[in-house]
């Protein structure tokens, strides 16, 4: 079945829903398949291949609303199903609340292409996805004597989707991504330490190669050597810009309408306030060719637009869906972040660490909880020591702790080193007198 199919289907779809009693009704039709495969001492360990179709519809039966899903899209079948589904909504409870985004929220263009899918996908072969996870895992395991144990590994996956609304809106859109990496473990004394790197592109041509991602994997790994901890106090904090995108965690629950009405955020009532350092410009773009969250619509149909969250430190938006919207009497305009750019600053990591004299370079969170409604937050972390804009050792097993609102201030820089392969485009990032605890 193709996208065309499909799209047949879902009208179809809707308007039976609607003839057996419906008020409103949202179809959406969907096909994914996904191959992944890992290697280890170039011995395939794993090969998965998956394949899934379904149909997903949402009726709204005088503000009575429900959620049914089916991977059995043969229309006599759907029949029993669909008029079942739309039976059962009128036991509901109604909520005035409940219905389709209003239809001049839906796109109008949807000509543009964001070259989100590799047309060659279906070329890409077996030995293609093996050959490659094993020259990741012998370039990786090449790097030093010290590793004892080293993986390599590739995933792809391909969906197509259809999305039809009752109240005007027809919309498709197809997708692919391709992903390879390794793992490595090394040996330090009575220690462990593991380290990782992965990347991807929309494009199977675009990937990086497999001796850069073999190679990163073991540096991530060797450099943790001599891992300790050190002694509590206040240092400046440089992360890494893989790393960064985490701390965006203690923004985006507080954004969300559903937060804010709620009474679970802190940044409840702040649009137009001062919430972090000048230097802070957070911008949403689903716009970026080949990005990794880039977008036309969201998942309730509603346009996509570029947007300026905040900007040189003050709030000014929340990220407002349709359901929370309406209880807010605020506009809709998605309720989820897509690809995400900073305000990059003028320098990379080698720049900004040269000026660090007492700081800890942060390279992975290792756990922890944030709680959106105070902006309290306690990570553990791992990385580096700086002194006099040296790194010094591998540090672990240290914690920082603090509330959003001061901490989000102490940003002194923004990096010009944005990491590629996420939706999250974070460059390094430096904070000054944080607190750590360790010894």
């Amino acid at each position: 079945m193709n996208n065309k199919e499909r799209q047949e289907l879902a009208m179809w779809a809707v308007e039976f829903a609607k003839k057996k009693g419906a008020s409103e009704v949202a179809a959406s039709i969907s096909n994914s398949r996904s191959v992944e495969i890992e290697v280890r001492e170039q011995k395939i360990e794993t090969i998965k291949e998956s394949t899934s179709n379904g149909l997903n519809l949402n009726i709204y039966r005088d503000h009575k609303y429900s959620g049914h899903s089916t991977n059995n899209l043969n229309k006599k079948d759907l029949e029993k199903f669909i008029s079942e589904a739309v039976e059962a909504t009128k036991f509901l409870t109604a909520d005035e609340f409940r219905e389709l985004p209003d239809p001049s929220l839906y796109p109008t263009d949807l000509s543009k292409d964001l070259k989100l899918e590799d047309k060659s996908y279906a070329n890409v072969t077996p030995e293609q996805r093996v050959n490659i996870s094993k020259e990741i895992e012998q370039v990786a395991r090449s790097k030093s004597d010290k590793i004892i144990s080293a993986t390599g590994g590739f995933s792809d996956d391909y969906s197509e989707s259809v999305l039809v609304h009752s109240n005007g809106l027809v919309a498709d859109r197809a997708s692919t991504s391709f992903w390879a990496g390794g793992s490595v473990t090394i040996k330090d004394g009575d220690a462990r330490p593991e380290g990782w790197h992965w990347g991807g592109d929309r494009y199977f041509t675009k990937m990086p190669s497999a001796q850069e991602l073999g190679a990163k994997s073991a540096e991530n790994a060797l450099r943790k050597v001599g891992q300790t901890k050190i002694a509590s106090g206040k240092y400046d904090m440089l992360i890494e810009n893989r790393t960064s995108g985490r701390l965006l965690s203690l923004f985006f629950g507080a954004m969300r309408a559903r937060s804010i009405q709620q009474k679970s955020s802190y940044l409840d009532g702040m649009v137009g306030e001062q919430i972090a350092s000048p230097l802070l410009t957070i911008i949403d773009d689903p716009f970026i060719e080949g990005g990794f969250a880039s977008r036309l619509y969201d998942g309730q149909g509603i346009a996509a637009h570029k947007r300026t969250m905040i900007e040189k430190g003050v709030l000014k938006e929340y990220y407002i869906d349709n359901y929370y919207g309406k209880k807010l009497g605020m506009k809709p305009n998605g309720g989820s972040n897509s690809n995400i750019l900073f305000d990059y600053g003028s320098r990379d990591f080698d720049g900004i660490v040269k000026d660090v004299q007492n700081g800890i370079f942060v390279t992975s969170f290792n756990g922890g909880n944030s709680n959106s409604t105070t902006g309290d937050f306690s990570f553990g972390v791992s990385g580096f020591l700086v002194e006099g804009g040296k790194i010094v050792k591998a540090v672990n097993e240290m914690n920082i702790s603090g509330n959003s609102k001061e901490f989000w201030k102490q940003l002194a820089e923004v990096g010009n080193d944005p990491y590629k392969y996420s939706s999250i485009l974070s460059p390094t990032l430096l904070f000054e007198d944080i607190d750590f605890s360790g010894l």
